[in-house]
């Protein structure tokens, strides 16, 4: 049986290792490069008519990415994150390139913590935001200003459609 000389391995070896960074990398690139129509939209329903068309953040990498990296939300569109848990959920705005508003929903679809005109981070260390002392089940982020346009209040009760 033919041994392999030690300087043929270490090629070998590093072959292997650079082959498995590149897809890794190709894996995690891939995640912001999926086209984003094939999305669930959830449209969001408030008591005063207005409705919402919103993403669902319903995966560990989609409650981790939130908006990052994106320039702007749809007009009439939002992010609705839908915790794994009722609890105290919280979300940054670590690597956003616009401020936005931010509701967060109990498990009866009720609002019961508001946050307006949130900054983007772009800093190591970006400040987490959550409904503290309330327990949340969901959030949802929109433009800024949404809040203050649409007269959106704490105690308000959400209807959730699926679009098909």
């Amino acid at each position: 049986m033919a041994t392999i000389p030690a300087s043929d391995w270490g090629q070998k070896k590093k072959r292997i290792v650079t082959l498995a960074l590149m897809a890794i990398f190709l894996m995690s690139a891939s995640f912001f490069l999926i086209d984003r129509k094939e999305e669930t939209i959830i449209v969001v329903s408030f008591p005063n008519g207005h409705e919402l068309e919103a993403e669902v953040a319903d995966t560990p990498e989609k409650l981790l990415v939130g908006l990052a990296f994106r320039e702007a939300l749809p007009a009439n569109g939002g992010l609705l994150y839908i915790f794994e848990s009722t609890g105290q959920n919280h979300l940054w705005t670590k690597e956003y390139r616009f401020p936005v508003d931010m509701m967060w929903v109990d498990e009866s679809h009720h609002i019961v913590g508001l946050k307006e005109n949130v900054a983007p981070c772009r800093e190591v260390d970006c400040p987490k935001y959550s409904s503290s002392p309330e327990a949340v089940r969901y959030a949802i982020q929109t433009e800024a200003g949404f809040i203050k346009r649409e007269g959106v209040t704490i105690g308000l009760e959400l209807k959730y459609t699926l679009r098909m």
